[in-house]
């Protein structure tokens, strides 16, 4: 009789509250049992949400941008300022980890509860203007590589924005993440790319001891700087795996697997935007300098250097990096926005037609990028180096944000950062800071830096 009731109640459960209360019991269930594979199945059900946001944030912007850091100053600062991207991204999406898995809130809803309505609502418009502006870029990459299969620009970006919302709104969160993974196993492409155009890997080892900035320190070279920062850690990271890991139902106890995943995923971020600078820098050494670079002249390159099979590799791993992001960037608009306006339905697990206003803002901020990459005319190149210079001018905030939250005892109890974790962190916003401000100064006062 009990169990009648029971099922009962669960029918008169929303659906993404259902849906939610059965994966948490699936990894009760793995949690509990034994063993070996107990735990290695209990890793594989919590394995995504790290792998999809540094994978994704290896996104079509990402692409193009490394491809024009290859192309601009070759086999050189930029391959060990890569490596130190990847325990930087780390330190930065380890504490979403820690945040969600401890509060059960996305990053939108604690920054409101902890701080007001003001603060809450300046960071939800931040992170909302800096996605729109990255789905620009995104819808950029899937563009073109469609092009280079003959598919019309016109025809090419509609295409990927409804392939973005059918996956985003048919099914449950468990779905959307399973085929955002398979898509992201094309990001790897890049690889054996980068090892097919035979590059100079004495170069490359020299890289690592001498840092050197082919030209110096210019205005150009700054915001390349800042756009590889920027498409290393941005604002809409925070706010997708905090929330990626509440839908998840990942608890404290399972924290340490939550770290495997982001690990694994910044591992793999790393190597393939590395790849991407090295197979640039070797099939087009000497191309112009930041943001002149067109996306079809590095396709064109890779063709012409490797092999027709190979651009329609580079073709493909652009359009998988272009989808697997809008995807994570469309559902972060949607999860930062529900939390902000205080939705009660608000998660991925929800049927669309009862959750409008939650799926809206992720659906409005994707059509309105894929409309602005179909303006005429439009500087794409240019367009796609500003918005990723433009996060790294958003994520001092955000972060700033995250460290007040994860050094809140009321909040993470004896989760909170450590001293190392705070050294670590406060480094990184300092980074941020610094770089942002001698950018700055390179365009108030041209003449300090040429």
């Amino acid at each position: 009789m009990d169990s009648v009731k029971l099922e009962l109640l669960e029918e008169t459960l929303p659906r993404d509250v259902r849906q939610r209360a059965q994966d948490r019991a699936q990894l009760r269930r793995a949690r509990e049992a034994g063993g070996f594979f107990a735990r290695l199945r209990l890793l594989l059900l919590l394995l995504g949400p790290g792998i999809l946001v540094m994978i994704a944030d290896n996104d079509a912007g990402g692409v193009i941008t490394y491809a024009q850091t290859g192309a601009s100053y070759g086999l050189g600062f930029f391959i060990p300022f890569l490596v130190l991207m990847i325990p930087v991204s780390f330190v930065v999406q380890e504490m979403t980890v820690r945040l969600g898995a401890v509060t059960r809130r996305g990053h939108a809803e604690m920054i409101f509860m902890r701080y007001g309505r003001f603060w809450g609502t300046f960071s939800a418009v931040d992170l909302v203007i800096a996605n729109a502006l990255t789905l620009v870029t995104e819808f950029i990459g899937i563009g073109a590589g469609l092009a280079a299969f003959g598919v019309p620009l016109l025809i090419g970006v509609p295409l990927g924005l409804a392939f973005v919302l059918v996956v985003t709104l048919v099914g449950r969160y468990r779905l959307w993440e399973r085929i955002s993974l398979y898509i992201a196993l094309l990001n790897v492409v890049f690889v054996p790319l980068a090892l097919l155009s035979h590059p100079n890997w004495s170069a490359v080892a020299r890289s690592f001891g001498t840092w050197h900035v082919a030209g110096g320190l210019t205005s150009a070279f700054l915001m390349l700087l800042l756009a590889n920062l920027g498409t290393t850690i941005a604002p809409w990271m925070l706010f997708f795996q905090q929330s990626a890991v509440v839908d998840k139902g990942l608890t404290p106890k399972e924290m340490r697997f939550g770290r495997i995943d982001t690990l694994i995923g910044g591992i793999v971020m790393g190597i393939v935007a590395i790849a991407i600078v090295i197979l640039a820098a070797t099939v087009m050494p000497g191309a112009p300098g930041a943001g002149g670079l067109d996306i079809t002249q590095i396709l064109r390159s890779v063709g012409q250097h490797i092999g027709p099979q190979a651009q329609s590799l580079f073709a493909l791993g652009l359009i998988e990096a272009g989808l697997i992001a809008a995807m994570a960037i469309t559902a972060s608009t949607s999860w930062a926005a529900g939390e902000a306006l205080g939705l009660k339905t608000r998660s991925l697990n929800a049927r669309p037609k009862e959750a409008v206003p939650f799926y809206l803002p992720g659906v409005i901020a994707a059509a309105v990028a894929a409309l602005v990459v179909l303006i005429p005319g439009a500087p794409l190149g240019y367009l796609n180096i500003l918005v990723q210079v433009l996060a790294t001018v958003f994520m001092p905030a955000a972060l700033l944000f995250l460290l007040l939250l994860v050094n809140d005892r009321e909040v993470m109890g004896v989760h909170v950062n450590s001293l190392m974790q705070n050294v670590a962190a406060v480094g990184i916003v300092g980074l941020l800071i610094l770089m942002n401000g001698a950018f700055g100064a390179s365009i108030l006062f041209p003449h300090l830096i040429r």
